[in-house]
């Protein structure tokens, strides 16, 4: 996923703000490209995992494909972890084959760090991240 600086700050703040518990929202893209970040609320409000309210959920893909994109990524943060996908999240991504899992690292001592995943049969790979 190609995705600008700008959309990719806003997801980091996010992150921040919603600490210590994780955030949660899903990326829009065309042609590969991020085009808009939809924050969510944490209905768990819990720093160990996170849930999307599936009436909101269903409503943001309905408006992003009435806009002509579609849904690339659900993304959340990990606040006591570092950004790699947890047997939670391994899970989850079970129920959307294809989506990409973008994660966001908190730690105490250092700098939000973003890691991109596909998670496909149980199996998590590196998801290209490029930020313009």
């Amino acid at each position: 996923m190609q995705i600008a600086r700008s959309l990719l700050d806003e997801i980091v703040a996010h992150a921040v703000r919603d600490a210590p518990n994780e955030c949660c929202g899903v990326v829009a893209s065309r042609d590969g490209a991020a085009t808009a970040v939809h924050s969510t609320e944490n209905l768990a409000a819990s720093p160990f995992r996170f849930e999307i309210d599936g009436l909101t959920l269903m409503r943001l893909i309905d408006e992003i494909e009435e806009a002509g994109e579609e849904l690339v990524a659900i993304y959340h943060s990990h606040t006591r972890s570092a950004p790699y996908p947890s047997q939670t999240d391994v899970n989850f991504a079970a129920l959307w084959p294809g989506t990409e899992w973008l994660i966001v690292g908190i730690s105490k001592d250092g700098e939000p760090e973003a890691r991109n995943y596909l998670i496909e049969g149980g199996a998590i790979r590196d998801a290209e991240l490029e930020v313009t």
